[in-house]
């Protein structure tokens, strides 16, 4: 993440800890989320240098009416912070700041990061299943942050801080053509 998106979101994270409202500003960020998700049109409009700062306003503010219309002191928080991250013309790196936001909020909780490489997509019961195994492991309650790459052709690659377990498949060749070449 850039150094931006990082001191954005831990200005925001330090002012929503004093409030107590961490885990609100964290579902409407989640909700923003995804809306970058469903919506080609949202991400091109963050993304964009091409909207005027007035334009970016119109629509936050219609955002953030929408997000949660019950949440009062939540959703004015949320919405001044990107009030002022748009007058500052840094809108672009809203996911990025909801990233980092996200993993302050997940450090702060306690909770461990773990990363999974795999060569496809996982299901969501394969995911749940593979979280159970790394909550026990771990002790401690996982946030999983899932990748593909098809360059491992199989198996995972599964990092939990600076510990790695590779059970990748071009891992186990890689090391098979190297006990060959020894023999050979």
């Amino acid at each position: 993440m850039s150094l931006v998106s990082r001191r954005y979101a831990g200005s925001l994270f330090k002012l929503a800890s004093e409030v107590g409202c961490v885990e609100a500003v964290e579902e409407e960020f989640g909700a923003i989320s995804k809306l970058f998700d469903e919506s080609g049109d949202f991400r091109y409009f963050v993304s964009s240098p091409v909207f005027s700062i007035r334009e970016q306003l119109e629509v936050i503010n219609a955002l953030i009416g929408k997000i949660n219309p019950g949440k009062g002191d939540v959703s004015v928080l949320v919405g001044n912070f990107l009030r002022v991250v748009v007058s500052n013309r840094r809108l672009f790196t809203l996911p990025g700041i909801i990233e980092v936001f996200h993993d302050l909020a997940v450090t702060a909780r306690g909770d461990v990061f773990v990363d999974v490489i795999s060569a496809h997509a996982l299901d969501p019961d394969q995911q749940k299943k593979l979280k159970v195994v790394l909550t026990r492991a771990v002790g401690k309650d996982i946030t999983l942050r899932m990748d593909i790459d098809s360059a491992i052709l199989g198996g995972l690659i599964v990092r939990i801080g600076t510990y790695q377990i590779d059970t990748s498949l071009r891992t186990k060749l890689s090391s098979l053509k190297l006990l060959l070449k020894e023999v050979g």
